[in-house]
């Protein structure tokens, strides 16, 4: 690297340290410590989680629940991606607009329209009564949850997508066809392979937003469901033990870090492993 590339690097490198790694070691060195004035190193904390059954299953749910609403995210993520790469140019741009129109709107009043959506005097209730259905209980589960949840970060998702698909050389589909295979074959065996990168790259970023999307776990899920981002604010401004609550976000950053690392591992699977 030269010098005038190191100098360019230098403030970008600065605002990391400033913004990320100096909160990240207060943060790690407070949940080192024995009270919030930070006196005495200790490991109790540490293993007041690891020693508490309760604490296990809040993990659990909250990283389960983000490969919940990943998979439905790239369940009904990967068609949309496919169909807008396929369209025009007039209706790739209505189809993408539509799909970060979700992001153009604040995630408070997101999640208080699904509420009303979701409610047992909802719109889907009040479809389901007029076709004499039992009334749905969605509100304050998992499913509802994770519908939202995968509504919400549903442009995390395609956009990714849509960007590999659009980068694919159009001839090799093409080719595909002219060699006798039909769409649904030159999609699992050309177009599904090429764009597992940006599969990938959107299942991280889905993922890693909603293991950590406190707003909508709280609001949908209420005071039943307890995820991690919910039990850090707890013990943190309820209970008031910020060494613990520090000490639950370093687990839970490491935990979600270790299931993104998996998922990047899987960016080394190349195309014939996938039409294997």
């Amino acid at each position: 690297m030269q010098n005038s590339d190191l100098k360019l690097v230098l403030p970008l490198a600065a605002l990391f340290a400033l913004f990320f790694l100096a909160p990240l070691l207060v943060l790690v060195a407070m949940s080192l410590s024995s009270d919030a004035e930070m006196h005495g190193p200790t490991l109790a904390h540490y293993t007041r989680f690891f020693t508490d059954s309760f604490n296990y299953s809040i993990l659990w749910a909250t990283l389960a629940l983000g490969v919940k609403s990943t998979l439905l995210c790239l369940l009904f993520g990967y068609p949309i991606a496919w169909i807008a790469n396929r369209a025009g140019a007039r209706w790739q741009a209505v189809l993408v607009f539509l799909v970060i129109l979700p992001i153009m709107t604040s995630v408070v009043v997101r999640t208080f329209s699904w509420i009303v959506i979701l409610g047992r005097q909802g719109v889907l209730n009040q479809i389901a009564t007029g076709l004499g259905l039992e009334p749905l209980r969605l509100l304050f589960t998992e499913p509802g949850v994770v519908i939202v949840l995968a509504q919400v970060q549903m442009p995390l998702m395609v956009l990714p997508i849509l960007t590999v698909m659009s980068r694919i050389d159009p001839n090799l589909a093409d080719a595909s066809r002219v060699l006798g295979a039909g769409e649904w074959r030159t999609l699992w065996r050309v177009t599904l392979p090429l764009s597992l990168p940006g599969v990938i790259a959107g299942c991280i970023l889905t993922y890693s937003a909603c293991v950590t999307a406190f707003v909508t776990q709280t609001l949908i899920g209420g005071a039943r469901l307890v995820y991690m981002p919910l039990h850090i604010y707890q013990q943190a401004i309820g209970a008031n033990n910020w060494p613990f609550a520090a000490a639950i976000s370093v687990i839970f950053m490491v935990a979600v870090l270790c299931v993104v690392a998996l998922l990047n591992m899987l960016t080394r699977v190349t195309p014939a492993d996938v039409r294997r």
